[in-house]
Formats: structure tokens, C-alpha cells, sequence
């Protein structure tokens, strides 16, 4: 079974998250979404179950789908989840550079036992990031169309 793990704080998960995601299933039998667990010391950030039932509500109807809280190295959730890839989206060359060097870490720290996949983002997906979604809902905005919907 081909699997991979697509990690992140998700605070919050976005529609160009939702793009990775439905993406990443054309390449693997399974994908594990990894949250980033209650360790990570961001401000009013909401708790990892929280996140996490978010997410789960979302791919309710999506047996390839798992979603689970991690803590540590990205590599070690992998290897915990049986998978060989780490999925990450990128969208601009800032993000490209930044996830080239954790990449090149990774493969590294692995000995190449485990790789990463780079998706770019589609082109409507790529201003959109979770801090500006939150910056929007602190002044107001309706972030609805930043958000995916569950699947039917």
C-alpha cells in the first residue's frame, strides 16, 4: 500500500489545503493528514482536537483519508504511519526554497527511505494561507470561500 502523510498546523484548513489533499489521493492508497499536536507554542491557537474534527468532518466520506494528531519530526510520523512519502504544497518560490532545504533534511535524516512531494498550488489557491485567513476573521471578513466544505 502506497502511503502518504501530509503534514501541518492546519489553523485553519483552507481550500488550498483541501487541493493538496484531493490531489495527493490521485498518488496514494492512503494519505494521513498530520496535525501538528498541542506542543507547538503559537498564540490562540485552537486545540489539536479540535483541528483535527474539523478535518475529519471534512473527508467523513473518504475511507483513504486518516487524520491524526502528531509530535515531533514529520520523518517520524512517517515512519509511525508505514509511509514513504511526506506531501507538502507549495506556492511561491518563498515556500519552494523553504521546503526544498526541509526536503533535502528529510531525505538526509532517512537516508532516502523517505520522500517528499512537492504540489504546487493551483493558481487561485495561491495567495490564500492560514494566517491570512485568521487575520481576515479578526477583522470581520466572511472566510467562508477560504474554507473547503465537507464532501457528500
Amino acid at each position: 500500500m502506497r502511503t502518504g502523510v501530509f503534514v501541518g498546523t492546519f489553523n485553519p484548513f483552507t481550500v488550498g489545503h483541501d487541493s493538496v489533499v484531493t490531489r495527493a489521493l490521485s498518488l496514494f492508497d492512503k494519505l494521513v493528514i498530520g496535525v501538528v499536536g498541542d506542543h507547538v507554542q503559537k498564540p490562540g491557537i485552537p486545540p489539536a482536537v479540535e483541528r483535527i474534527e474539523a478535518i475529519k468532518t471534512l473527508y467523513k466520506n473518504e475511507p483513504r483519508i486518516e487524520v491524526k494528531a502528531y509530535f515531533g519530526l514529520a520523518v517520524d510520523f512517517a515512519r509511525s504511519e508505514g509511509a514513504r512519502f511526506i506531501v507538502k504544497g507549495i506556492r511561491s518560490v518563498k515556500d519552494f526554497e523553504y521546503e526544498r532545504e526541509q526536503a533535502d533534511v528529510n531525505r538526509q535524516l532517512t537516508s532516502g527511505e523517505i520522500e517528499t512531494i512537492l504540489l504546487y498550488s493551483e493558481p487561485q489557491y495561491a495567495s490564500i494561507s492560514s494566517s491570512m485567513v485568521r487575520e481576515l476573521q479578526h477583522f470581520g471578513v466572511d472566510v467562508s470561500g477560504f474554507l473547503p466544505k465537507p464532501i457528500n
